[in-house]
């Protein structure tokens, strides 16, 4: 009786903790965890409320193999009728510890990072997301060909809370 009640309560606090502004999640996994530089991931969504504003989240995991405290990454945000937003971000990973500042236990952290805060969109039809990396180590200019450490990397759109 004790272990039912225990279920119960269990399964009613996890309903409870689910978002209900959550509109859209996605995630593409980066195969063995290296992310090539030429791989460029790639969302699409479509059918979003047009009289509603919504915040952007990129997602992303990383394992102990990654080796940087920061992440930039290229993002393009397609309009569906053909207008293009490119952005070059910069996303603090780790503390200047080392200590990782996802959460998650075990070896894997996600992140989730701000992309887009308030943004409406007012046109019908997909709208693609388009992100790579764009690493490289101090002091060349050269950028990584293959990033290890990243293990999936994901696009939520949430409403805005009214």
């Amino acid at each position: 009786m004790r272990n039912s009640f225990l279920i119960l309560l269990l399964a009613i606090f996890t309903l409870a903790s689910c978002n209900d502004l959550l509109v859209y999640s996605e995630y593409e996994p980066i195969k063995d965890g290296n992310w090539g530089s030429d791989k460029t991931v790639h969302f699409e969504f479509y059918e979003l409320d047009s009289t509603a504003s919504y915040n952007m989240f990129i997602n992303v995991r990383n394992d102990d193999s990654f080796q940087f405290s920061n992440l930039f990454l290229i993002t393009e945000l397609e309009y569906p009728e053909g207008n293009t937003v490119k952005d070059t971000l910069e996303y603090k990973m780790a503390e200047p510890t080392g200590e990782w500042l996802g959460k998650g236990m075990g070896g894997v952290k996600e992140n989730k990072l701000w992309f887009k805060e308030n943004i409406d969109f007012k046109d019908s039809g997909v709208y693609k997301v388009n992100i790579s990396h764009a690493m490289r180590k101090n002091g060349e200019v050269e950028g990584l060909h293959m990033l290890e450490g990243i293990t999936d990397v994901g696009l939520e759109i949430e409403k805005v809370p009214n």
